[in-house]
Parts: C-alpha cells; structure tokens; sequence
C-alpha cells in the first residue's frame, strides 16, 4: 500500500502561512547547494501530489511558467508531470495544459476514496502545503508521515499547520540541518 506524507515549509513556531495566506516569509531562505541537491532528490520520487485548492491555484500559476521552466528545471517537471488530486468544494473542473497535466478533482474527502488511492499501485503520494487537507487526513488517521523544512522565522501569527488535529505521537525517522539555517524533520505517527 502506497504511504501519504505531507511536506511543508513550516516556521519555527508551527505556522505553514502568514495570517492571509502570505508565504513571503520563505524569502528569508538563503541559497544552498546542499539543501538545493536535497531537494532535487526528495522530489524525484514520483509519486503522485494532493493539493488543496489554494495550493493548487499557487502552483498552477507558476511551476507552467516559462520563469519557473528555466529557474528549476528539474522541479518544474516534476511539478508539472506527477499526478496531481486536488480536493476542492469550490472548483467545478480542472484542465490539463500543455506543461500542467495527470489532474484529478476530488469535492470532498472521504476515507474509503482515500484508502482506494493508497492502494492503487505506484509510488507513494505528497500532500504539498494544503494544511486544512493535511488536518483533516490527519484526524482520519490516513497520513503516513510529515516532512517539515523548518524556516529559522519566527512568524508570530499565522495559519497554524496543525490546527485542530487530535493529539497524536510521533516517531522522528531522519533530521537534517543546512548552512542555510533550514532544518528538515520527517516524522512518523505511532500508531
């Protein structure tokens, strides 16, 4: 059975967005070959991505761009190649693009639809972002693992990544740092 894992830039103090949304926080991180080859790796996977609906709006309106084509090649045809599920009440459709494709629009999440996608063969799945997705798998108890990028900002305010999730234990499985001052953490629920 394919694992589900959610990735997310998180700050120090727990939060995936500023208070509207904003992720220009993520400015503050600095250029770093280590984290830059890391990343590229990480991505390769393959496997297919869940997006909630603002994140899939955010990476629709730049991984197809010729600015995202040319300044991360590599990530931008994993991005734009990898089978993408966006679970959305408000979007009524979702269209393939020439350097946008393999979509999948789900309206709401269930648990059995879920357990059908992990058992479909393939690779294992990404929840990029989408923190009201990743809360609400969570509470089902159908995540896997959460991969944090822990952003040395403290934001103070913000949307929290695990609002509302039932408290549950962890099993950290690997952590990395980087010159850059990024910390990356990947946990796995104890079930």
């Amino acid at each position: 059975m394919r694992k589900i894992t959610a990735f997310t830039f998180m700050s120090v103090d727990g939060f995936f967005a500023g208070p509207h949304g904003e992720i220009d926080w993520f400015k503050v991180i600095k250029k770093d070959d280590e984290y830059d080859t890391f990343t590229r790796e990480q991505s390769k996977s393959g496997g297919d991505l869940i997006f909630g609906h603002t994140t899939y709006e955010m990476m629709k309106s730049y991984w197809p761009t010729p600015d995202a084509l040319k300044d991360d090649p590599d990530m931008a045809e994993v991005v734009n190649n990898s089978p993408k599920i966006v679970f959305s009440k408000a979007l009524q459709s979702v269209e393939d693009g020439p350097h946008w494709k393999n979509i999948t629009l789900f309206h709401n999440i269930k648990s059995e639809e879920i357990v059908k996608l992990k058992e479909r063969k393939g690779k294992d799945i990404t929840i990029l972002g989408s923190g009201t997705i990743v809360q609400q798998l969570a509470n089902l108890g159908l995540l896997d693992g959460y991969s944090f990028v822990i952003v040395p900002v403290i934001l103070g305010t913000g949307k929290y990544f695990f609002k509302d999730v039932n408290r549950m234990n962890l099993k950290i499985l690997e952590a990395r740092s980087f010159k850059n001052g990024l910390a990356w953490h990947h946990y796995q629920p104890i079930k």
